[in-house]
């Protein structure tokens, strides 16, 4: 019998800043993989400047990922992909996304992808519908509230395994939707292992750099720039604290710039952007570099969904953490770890949290273990097992 896989199919996967969703979907197959199980990441290859007319023919090829592509998601070993390719040079969006759409759902996936897979996950609806009716086994995400009423064709079908979100009232915009309830659980996304690695002479080199002009303290965002995720709220609270070092990670080009001019419209002399990190990997040492990490979020509808990834690679780093209660965090507000937490949206605040978490934890080279060890259940292998337990 010919090798199937364990499939994460992503509509979009590219090495750009502002990526989270991609993230997750490389993390998923990554975990899958980590497992001893076969995975293999599928996903539509804009990219694909030199391909082959015969590649249309044989397009699910797998594969080792390509350095760049290591660099960019810090994956393992294990971890195969199968870039589907997609013509470039087309006349116009129309004709590219009717070209897109029957190249990936009726060519493609039916044709090449789904026979040999065991069981597809995915967040791409359109991919759910040709899996069941392939009669595919098929995992799906939806990260988001859902306004459109479902197929019942397609929810109520056996092949339709488990509907994953990732918070409660997510899970019930899916039920409303018409989502079955007893295929729709929420889990929180997960954190790689390799954040759990100490790299000390790393971090103390970060440390070394960014801290200026002789500052006692350095604190340090890494995430997303949007507006909910509350970076104006840490140029106004770097203003009130002159002996804090605040760098910000993340973001895409324009982002940066905007929250950099930001800063130099308030005379903020004490924070810097680095923009996208890049290896990946270097991000470990540079969370490990700090005094505290600070998790900003601003309250509003955004709290209610946003997942807390970025809370998880805290945790695991052994760093003290500040963090405000927005929904998905008041859970872990009672773990006896290393953290200060504040209310949303007030800057005053903050600071003073800010102030208390230094005074409180101050730095361990080695780290707090009482927040690796708590971290560790959060894994994205742990998702991952969890997932698996619904297959069938």
């Amino acid at each position: 019998m010919s090798l199937k896989y364990y499939v994460v199919y992503s509509a979009k996967i590219s090495l750009e800043a502002d990526s989270a969703h991609e993230i997750h979907d490389v993390m998923c197959a990554n975990a899958v993989a980590n497992l001893e199980r076969a995975a293999v990441l599928v996903y539509p290859d804009w990219r694909q400047l030199n391909s082959k007319f015969s590649d249309f023919f044989h397009p699910f090829n797998c594969r080792k990922p390509e350095g760049e592509f290591i660099e960019f998601y810090n994956v393992q070993d294990k971890l195969k992909v199968a870039n589907l390719p997609i013509p470039l040079k087309l006349e116009n969006l129309n004709q590219k996304l009717q070209i897109f759409s029957r190249l990936i759902y009726q060519y493609y996936l039916p044709f090449h992808v789904f026979p040999k897979t065991q069981i597809i996950h995915t967040r791409d609806w359109n991919c759910v519908k040709a899996a069941v009716r392939d009669r595919i086994p098929v995992i799906y995400e939806k990260h988001y509230f859902q306004k459109v009423l479902y197929e019942p064709a397609i929810v109520n079908s056996p092949f339709l395994k488990i509907a994953i979100t990732q918070s409660e009232p997510i899970r019930q915009s899916l039920i409303a939707a018409g989502m079955p309830p007893e295929k729709v659980i929420w889990l929180h996304n997960g954190f790689s292992p390799s954040f759990l690695v100490r790299q000390p002479q790393e971090a103390a080199l970060w440390r070394q750099q960014l801290l200026r002009e002789n500052r006692q303290y350095l604190a340090i965002y890494s995430g997303a720039l949007y507006d909910f995720k509350g970076i104006d709220l840490l140029i106004d609270v770097a203003g009130k604290l002159p002996a804090i070092e605040f760098v910000i990670t993340g973001g895409t080009e324009k982002q940066v710039n905007n929250y950099r001019q930001l800063a130099q419209d308030k005379q903020i002399e004490n924070i810097q952007f680095l923009g996208w990190i890049l290896p990946r990997s270097r991000l470990i040492s540079l969370l490990q570099s700090t005094d505290v990490l600070v998790h900003p979020h601003r309250s509003g509808e955004a709290a209610n969904f946003t997942n807390p990834v970025k809370f998880f690679q805290y945790m695991a780093s052994g760093t003290p953490i500040l963090a405000t209660e927005i929904p998905p965090l008041i859970p872990f507000k009672s773990a006896k770890i290393a953290a200060g937490w504040c209310q949303p949206d007030n800057p005053t605040e903050l600071a003073q949290c800010l102030n208390y978490v230094l005074q409180t934890y101050p730095r361990k080279p080695e780290g707090y273990t009482e927040n690796s060890n708590f971290a560790r259940q959060f894994t994205w292998e742990e998702r991952a097992l969890k997932i698996m337990n619904y297959e069938l």
